[in-house]
């Protein structure tokens, strides 16, 4: 299947954040988003999709600074790790580490590097599974991860860096009149995106994504969150690139959390990607239930420039 990635990479793990009121962030992710932690050590919390055979989802770390730890990818074998490792040694790419035992809950093998824009990716493979279930009808809480979304001040230059040097493939793109190219979604697999970079003032984390169960889980995992008190953003609506539904949050250190539910899968080897006009009021929300997306919306998901630019985390 061509649309398989050509390096190897299989999928969105987990996305890892660094924070300063770690308590207030643990309960908010366990009691109002519905994740499970699955364990806690020295200042880490671990955060399981109760649907996801991942180890965890979320990874919160106790900090003095906010900032983006790592996002994490898996890979389909030992010999796909070494071979990108070795692949981006050879086109220029920062190392973190070398392919080695992962120290991490779940274990695995593994390296980090940096992005272009200074992230820190983990690509890993033979990491433990966890028992998972089947979510239940009217269970209002996250099967899986789905993708995360991230600011970029050159957004055209961080999609080919994922499309050139880590084989990621373009689905589709939002354009606007004043602004250019404001968002690339990009894939590892058939899912619509795992990832996406969004035109922001600085490198940070525009958001981070979690699918439903359905529809209707999706609307009451919403309704419970809002009644919470929890900041909402934009939604409920429903994109038009990806077809999938959202509503957007701010969680307590002000990054943006999603709910989803039906994200598009590519079947097709021959995809065209579309650019969407964000004009056109049926690019962001066709189902017209969400307010016009806005300056002001917008900005909430600028988020604070990234601590963690071209640091790596110290886990």
């Amino acid at each position: 299947m061509s649309h398989l990635n050509e390096h190897g990479i299989t999928h969105l793990r987990h996305v890892d954040l660094a924070v300063t009121d770690y308590e207030t962030q643990r309960a908010f992710y366990r009691d109002t988003w519905g994740l499970t932690e699955q364990g806690t050590d020295s200042g880490l919390s671990y955060f399981a999709a109760e649907g996801s055979p991942e180890q965890y989802v979320v990874r919160l770390r106790q900090s003095d600074e906010k900032r983006l730890d790592l996002i994490a990818f898996g890979s389909e074998s030992r010999e796909s790790v070494d071979a990108l490792a070795e692949h981006l040694g050879q086109t220029g790419v920062q190392l973190v580490g070398e392919p080695d035992t992962l120290q991490t809950a779940g274990g695995g093998y593994g390296f980090r590097f940096f992005d272009i824009d200074g992230r820190t990716i983990e690509v890993s493979t033979e990491v433990e599974t966890r028992q998972h279930r089947a979510i239940e009808e009217g269970e209002a809480i996250p099967v899986r991860i789905s993708h995360a979304v991230m600011n970029s001040n050159d957004p055209n230059a961080t999609r080919d860096f994922y499309a050139n040097v880590l084989g990621f493939k373009l689905s589709d793109t939002l354009w606007g009149e004043h602004m250019g190219e404001m968002m690339h979604f990009m894939r590892c697999n058939d899912w619509h995106h795992s990832l996406a970079i969004a035109r922001g003032p600085h490198t940070s984390v525009h958001h981070v994504s979690f699918e439903m169960r359905g529809l209707d889980e999706y609307m009451r995992g919403t309704g419970r969150v809002m009644r919470a008190g929890t900041k909402k953003i934009w939604g409920p609506g429903r994109h038009n690139a990806g077809n999938n539904t959202f509503t957007y949050f701010l969680d307590p250190s002000g990054n943006t959390m999603e709910y989803t539910t039906e994200l598009e899968k590519i079947e097709v080897d021959e995809w065209h990607p579309s650019v969407y006009d964000i004009a056109d009021p049926m690019t962001q929300d066709v189902w017209g239930t969400a307010d016009p997306m806005s300056e002001i919306i917008a900005r909430d998901s600028f988020n604070d420039p990234d601590k963690g630019v071209f640091v790596a985390p110290p886990v």
